[in-house]
């Protein structure tokens, strides 16, 4: 069944949050991980021990030494079991070019090419074009399915995310024991893109340009606004001993039920919400949301990545280039909030925590509301995230508390790193900017760019 709504015994109408349909999972079926270095060990302890399937969905696998250590280990597990079901799902564009502000090159079609030719038994690793243009959206997708597992991160897979040498991109990682839910991961790739022919195999010498696949894109897009997980559910009673889960997709600014979900989990908080984003722009629809919080006298804490945590950021050392001037617009966003916003930190009311450990980065998405809602997802609640991207999450409703050990201890250690704003002025002007960012952003609000900028950002 689709995300049509839970049959619920209560006499008062569910909200909507309620109202999802929803999987029932035990307290230990969740496991959430403390270290960058867990989400390496435990990704390849997952290839290492799977026996029927492995589902990988991510923005990127990078051919760099981590990209191909975990490649390795998917190959070697086909080759040790032939049936064992493999395939990597990976954003199409993005997995054509190289990195931002290096030289042009294949992009790590080159990798998947040599290890397709490499080995005997082959992997599936697909491209999939959610838009005409990257801009315009990318495929965002998170989770990866081990059998009846399912892993759920906003990290992709590269050096940093996994920290192969010193530095590391700090996330999130929770690991849910749940065939349900494992199961309508799996259903909806296969039902939606191993059945399209905008997806194409990326082991291919002969890979179609995105020119040529405009009209079957076209009809993906047009059957994921259509789309969802989907997945078979008991009928619930109302006792509050239960922890429920929720896989959700969103793609598209109209009827997109993870914006809703994510907007809906704010705006119904009762004491407290805490908010990850590594990439302050709220949607007009979040600021409405949080203010309204603040105004009623409830909690609300943002956990956002200092700008030199920025994944974007360029240290004053390096040749500054175009995309280093993300890190100062999100700068710029956040110490407007934070201005706007300046009675409720005075009141105790607003915690903006900027974390910090230098020449490291951040990458946190989700919501913990009330201790008893947690939305598990890679939405970086931004408008991107909002109107291009293809995303997900996974929605887990504990309203017997059985989960807020585990999730206050996860928050714990995230906060040791962090830093709370107390003054607007605690963040730097854009007048002590480095030369090349004070003039990017002076281009870009003389030429009223700045606005436009904020809805692909």
């Amino acid at each position: 069944m689709l995300l049509s709504g839970r049959k619920i015994l209560k006499k008062n109408k569910p909200s909507f949050i309620e109202s999802l349909q929803s999987i029932e999972i035990s307290e230990d079926a969740i496991t959430i991980l403390d270290k960058t270095s867990d989400y390496k060990k435990n990704l390849l302890g997952l290839i290492k021990s799977a026996k029927k399937r492995i589902y990988i969905t991510t923005l990127y696998l990078q051919d760099d030494d981590a990209g191909q250590e975990v490649l390795t280990a998917l190959y070697e597990a086909k080759q040790s079991n032939p049936k064992l079901d493999i395939k990597i799902f990976v954003d199409f564009l993005r997995a054509q070019r190289g990195l931002m502000g290096h030289a042009k090159s294949e992009g790590n079609v080159r990798l998947y090419r040599e290890y397709d030719r490499k080995y005997e038994h082959k992997i599936d690793i697909l491209g999939v074009p959610v838009k005409s243009k990257e801009l315009l959206g990318v495929l965002h997708l998170k989770g990866f399915i081990f059998d009846n597992t399912l892993f759920y991160s906003g990290a992709s897979i590269n050096n940093i995310y996994l920290q192969q040498n010193d530095r590391y991109r700090y996330d999130r990682y929770q690991i849910i024991e749940s065939k349900s839910l494992a199961d309508s991961f799996v259903r909806f790739l296969r039902n939606n893109f191993l059945s399209s022919d905008a997806v194409q195999p990326l082991t291919s010498d002969d890979i179609p340009k995105v020119k040529g696949l405009r009209k079957a894109i076209t009809i993906l897009k047009k059957g994921l606004r259509k789309s969802g997980y989907y997945f078979k559910t008991d009928e619930i009673k109302e006792n509050g001993k239960h922890i429920l889960l929720t896989p959700i997709l969103g793609f598209g600014a109209r009827k997109n039920i993870l914006n809703k979900t994510i907007h809906q989990l704010i705006k119904q908080t009762e004491n407290q919400v805490v908010v990850f984003t590594p990439y302050f722009n709220f949607p007009s629809k979040i600021h409405s949301a949080i203010k309204t919080l603040l105004k009623q006298g409830k909690k609300v804490k943002i956990i956002v990545g200092d700008k030199t945590a920025n994944d974007f950021y360029i240290s004053e050392n390096n040749t500054f280039n175009k995309i280093g001037i993300l890190p100062y617009l999100y700068e710029v966003s956040l110490r407007r909030f934070v201005k706007s916003n300046q009675k409720f930190i005075d009141q105790n009311l607003l915690d903006v925590c900027l974390w910090l450990d230098e020449g490291n980065s951040f990458h946190l998405k989700g919501i913990n509301s009330d201790q008893k809602n947690y939305l598990l997802t890679g939405h970086n609640i931004n408008p991107r995230a909002w109107r291009l991207d293809i995303e997900n999450g996974v929605l887990i409703q504990d309203p017997s508390q059985k989960l807020k050990v585990k999730f206050e201890h996860e928050l714990s250690g995230i906060l040791k790193n962090t830093t709370r704003i107390n003054h607007f002025d605690d963040i730097e002007l854009p007048i002590n900017y480095r030369p090349e960012a004070r003039k990017l952003l002076k281009v870009a609000k003389r030429a009223k760019l700045d606005s436009i900028l904020n809805r692909f950002l």
